[in-house]
């Protein structure tokens, strides 16, 4: 058929294209109002995690201390965390389990539940890294008029609220733990420190006794300083990695950060005790240069100190984890807690109508322009 036909066509039946689309329109308007489910949404939302504070020995090496790098800090990290930690199985079930959702589901089977909830809610994570959680859950048919509206739609936002109630309890719990194993660890470490600084001690002590030697020289007093400070961090830094060894991969840019930093000081500490005559500028004597009386004082001196020191770093560590391991304080931000949504989602009624009017009314000319054109085609054959 040309253009023309067409139109001319669609004018001789606009008055039952137009009928024929109200029918349609009225009576998707009706089974929408009266049949199918109402789904109502609720979101909340929670602030960007904080950034944590490095101190100690990470300020020295322009890192974090051990707590950040088993996941208790980084906040770019720790809001995508958040966000799988909500998808996550446990989470779920565990959302399921306090509002007792089996009944919403009708299931008995925690597995299928899950797997429907799942379905239910969306999160998501902005530019700002704030994370916004949206729960919808609709009603059953023919409920516009029943109780069931208002309880499904207080119940998105209760579900919405306890998804963010039970994220904090698995945070706290994970970071509790973490800070547990690590305490457990650094424990260690301070039993054996205690050991060779006792070791040290007395080792120095006999030396001091049987040479009848107290004190060393002003100038070498200070290289030894620094030296005892730098392989002080050194086997701290040590103890680090070996903390990563359980936590995370050895490629992971948190690992190789604390390996470059690791090769800086051991660079750092070689240079300082076997300089080179040759590059000699300092003021401060080489270790090397010293008599050997004076440098077997030196050397048991400055494992005194190395020591003594790693074991005041390893103790001040200890103490931070063993308050994060008791620590019980929220630790998430909830910007906007979810309320009870006034409106549906879903439908929507006149948009809905107003679409499927529209829809009808191009399905309705097609159909006759269909027919025209067969019996075009018919009278043309015979």
């Amino acid at each position: 058929m040309k253009y023309e036909e067409i139109i001319e066509l669609i004018k001789s039946k606009l008055k039952q294209i137009v009928v024929l689309g109200i029918v349609v329109a009225v009576l998707s308007f009706l089974m929408m109002f009266f049949v199918v489910p109402i789904k109502y949404q609720s979101q909340t939302s929670l602030l960007p995690p904080e950034e944590s504070s490095s101190s100690g020995l990470g300020q020295l090496l322009g890192i974090g201390d051990v707590s950040d790098f088993i996941g208790i800090g980084s906040s770019n990290a720790n809001a995508q965390l958040y966000a799988e930690i909500i998808k996550s199985r446990t989470c779920t079930e565990k959302v399921i389990q306090n509002l007792n959702l089996f009944e919403f589901f009708d299931t008995d089977d925690l597995q299928l539940a899950t797997e429907r909830l799942n379905k239910l809610i969306d999160v998501e994570v902005t530019k700002e890294r704030i994370l916004i959680l949206s729960v919808t859950l609709s009603t059953g048919y023919f409920s516009r008029f029943s109780d069931e509206v208002d309880s499904v739609a207080a119940l998105s936002a209760r579900t919405a609220n306890e998804f963010i109630i039970v994220l904090d309890e698995i945070n706290r719990e994970k970071l509790n733990q973490k800070a547990k194993n690590t305490r457990l660890f650094i424990e260690q470490q301070l039993e054996i420190t205690k050991e060779k600084l006792k070791l040290a001690e007395d080792s120095l002590l006999n030396f001091q006794k049987v040479n009848k030697t107290i004190s060393i020289p002003e100038q070498l007093q200070a290289s030894l300083d620094n030296a005892a400070g730098i392989k002080s961090e050194i086997l701290f830094t040590e103890i680090k990695l070996n903390t990563l060894d359980y936590n995370m991969l050895e490629t992971s840019p948190e690992y190789l950060s604390l390996q470059k930093k690791l090769k800086v000081l051991n660079e750092t500490y070689n240079n300082l005790i076997t300089r080179e005559s040759g590059k000699e500028n300092d003021f401060l004597p080489a270790f090397e240069d010293v008599p050997q009386l004076a440098i077997e004082l030196a050397r048991l001196t400055r494992e005194v100190k190395v020591q003594n020191e790693l074991y005041l770093l390893l103790q001040k560590q200890f103490y931070k984890e063993r308050i994060q391991e008791n620590k019980d304080i929220p630790t998430v931000q909830v910007l906007d807690a979810a309320i009870v949504p006034m409106r549906p989602v879903s439908p929507r009624l006149f948009f809905s109508t107003f679409f499927i009017f529209v829809a009808a009314l191009f399905l309705i000319s097609s159909y006759y322009i269909f027919l025209e054109t067969r019996k075009i085609n018919k009278e043309k054959n015979n």
